[in-house]
């Protein structure tokens, strides 16, 4: 009887402790508590279904001065020194503006490009003269991806039916056809663009790319044969992933890969400024056909061609 009334009691106490009233503090705790949080999701574009890429984009990173991981050096185009390389002397004059940033590289993977054996002794070749054989030099159109990494910026405009990306660097453009226009009718300096959604990523294939284009002020390159399978991915309100698969069996030993963040430019005056550079390099590509050429590499440019033309007569 007695052990009957213990346990009993001991019911009845462990009851009570079941129905007291919570303390006031651990109350706050649990309302304080954040809620779940819900997987982010695109803000649907002008056909209600696929992401909106509308806005100005810009990368935040060096690639165009090298896609492949490189450190801080001292111009673009060097020199043998007396005990290390220094600046070309096309360059000395620019100091640290002429400097090179050092950048992590977005190749992936191992992070170098893996190219044949000849495409690679190419690429050394246009590194040692970059100043003179990059196509950026001349204002020349940049292709892609190269466009898509540059320090300047561009802008998505697309509709249910059109997209369009206008870049400010020398007023380069590209329309993505929507329906695939079969092959290029002839390569250009910008390609053709086809687009077509998967998902929330949007995957545009460049064909038809001129060989001419570089992929960065390194010497890096591609060949005629180039297809660029691009996938832009929203990461949030105003950051996009942007992936690119580069495949051309005559220059690389297999198809690899980039890949870096865009960032949206949210300022309310966000928008694209002129940077048609033509008119910038005219001294540069034409300088020496003036009557009388300025001083300095024009000058030297009209003189050695009039000793040459002089030699062939």
């Amino acid at each position: 009887m007695k052990k009957f009334v213990s346990v009993m009691a001991l019911a009845c106490a462990l009851g009570a402790c079941q129905t007291m009233p919570m303390d006031s503090s651990a109350t706050a705790a649990a309302a304080d508590a954040p809620a779940p949080a819900t997987a982010w999701k695109a803000k649907r574009g002008p056909d209600g279904v696929h992401p909106d890429l509308n806005g100005v984009w810009q990368v935040l990173n060096t690639a165009n001065y090298n896609i492949e991981a490189h450190p801080a050096s001292a111009a673009l185009q060097m020199r043998e020194g007396p005990y290390v390389p220094v600046p070309h002397a096309s360059v000395v004059a620019l100091g640290a503006i002429g400097a090179v940033p050092a950048g992590i590289g977005i190749v992936q993977g191992d992070g170098k490009i893996p190219y044949t054996a000849e495409a690679l002794a190419t690429r050394d070749e246009n590194r040692k003269f970059a100043v003179e054989l990059d196509p950026e030099v001349k204002c020349y159109l940049p292709g892609i991806p190269r466009a898509n990494y540059m320090d300047k910026p561009f802008q998505i405009f697309h509709s249910d039916k059109a997209v369009f990306m206008a870049y400010e660097y020398a007023g380069a453009v590209r329309n993505v056809y929507l329906e695939d226009p079969g092959e290029a009718p002839l390569d250009s300096w910008m390609g053709q663009s086809y687009g077509h959604w998967e998902g929330d990523t949007f995957v545009v294939e460049v064909t038809g790319l001129l060989q001419d284009t570089w992929l960065d002020r390194s010497g890096n390159h591609h060949g005629y044969a180039t297809k660029v399978i691009e996938r832009w991915t929203p990461l949030s309100d105003f950051h996009m992933r942007y992936e690119a698969e580069i495949i051309d069996e005559d220059v690389y030993t297999k198809p690899w890969k980039i890949s870096f963040v865009l960032y949206k430019k949210v300022e309310e005056d966000a928008q694209l400024q002129q940077f048609k550079c033509v008119e910038f390099v005219e001294e540069l590509m034409y300088g020496h056909l003036r009557k009388n050429p300025l001083p300095g590499p024009a000058l030297d440019r009209a003189k050695r061609e009039a000793e040459e033309r002089e030699a062939n007569n």
